[in-house]
């Protein structure tokens, strides 16, 4: 990638707000310089001590906690949007509705679970109450579930652009890693974003998008291969494109893919863009029209 080592991966990034329901109201929860941030809760830390005390805990804590145990979590990348075309719609009445499922013994999310008498096994020694040690454990691994499912439907909520600052901070957190199972995620997260921008791009089929992963200098490559309905898009790309410009809403400006940043900012910034399969990249100032309270920039040359 281009971009300098001192540029965090959202400084291309506006800020954005929403409000989510806390108590008996609805509170702004804002998003800026890759912080969540609760304006209407100035002291949160104080509040979760009277909370261990016994206290309520207010939605918007309940809101952040949950933002910070995701912030890092792969599977971020696999339930999110992937692009404008790829709309996920949930309201905080779905929130609302999955957490009295859960309460009454339901799934309490999208897994579709439900839950049903355990038969236990003759074998089996009791445990005090009558269940054994395989039925509590099974129960608490569906109650674990339930809880997962609920949390990522409290973030899906927050809307299109939360969610893709989340999938940003996510993908930077592991594009510098070596482990072999967060690479593969990565690159399937890529390949499924640059499918849907390719159809826009070259009006390929996203079906036809083979994306492998570029480590080292430079940004990587280009090729259109095949003709006809035999023709695949080869891309190759640095993990850190997902969250320096697919996050950021720069992935298809001006017609040209960008596969790069060279100086970050918002509104105004400079990025590395292919004009088509094969060809160099030039460099391309982009300029974002918006004031920053919608969902997420608009680039345009």
């Amino acid at each position: 990638m281009t971009n300098r080592p001192n540029e965090p991966w959202y400084s291309c990034l506006p800020s954005c707000e929403t409000r989510v329901p806390c108590g008996h109201g609805r509170h702004i929860v804002r998003w800026e310089a890759g912080q969540l941030q609760l304006p209407e809760h100035p002291d949160a830390e104080a509040e979760l001590v009277l909370a261990a005390l016994g206290g309520e805990k207010a939605g918007c804590v309940v809101l952040a906690e949950t933002w910070g145990r995701y912030a890092s979590d792969l599977s971020v990348l696999t339930i999110g949007s992937r692009g404008p075309a790829d709309k996920i719609a949930v309201s905080w009445e779905d929130v609302e509705a999955a957490r009295q499922a859960g309460q009454h013994g339901g799934a309490g999310g999208f897994a579709g679970l439900r839950r049903s008498p355990l038969r236990r096994p003759a074998s089996a020694m009791a445990a005090p109450g009558g269940h054994s040690a395989r039925q509590r454990q099974v129960q608490a691994e569906l109650e674990r579930v339930v809880d997962r499912n609920k949390d990522l439907l409290s973030l899906l909520a927050l809307g299109d652009g939360f969610n893709l600052r989340l999938a940003g901070q996510v993908a930077a957190a592991h594009a510098d890693s070596a482990d072999a199972s967060a690479r593969s995620v990565l690159v399937t997260a890529i390949t499924g974003r640059l499918a849907l921008i390719a159809e826009q791009w070259l009006g390929i089929d996203p079906d036809q998008v083979v994306v492998s992963r570029h480590d080292g200098p430079g940004w990587g490559r280009t090729e259109l291969t095949g003709r006809a309905a035999g023709r695949r898009l080869r891309v190759s790309l640095p993990p850190g494109w997902l969250a320096r410009v697919w996050a950021c809403g720069l992935a298809l400006t001006g017609r040209h893919l960008v596969v790069g940043v060279d100086r970050a900012g918002w509104p105004d910034a400079r990025v590395l863009a292919v004009r088509a399969p094969g060809h160099e990249p030039v460099l391309l100032d982009v300029h974002d029209g918006r004031d920053g309270t919608d969902d997420a920039p608009h680039w345009e040359v």
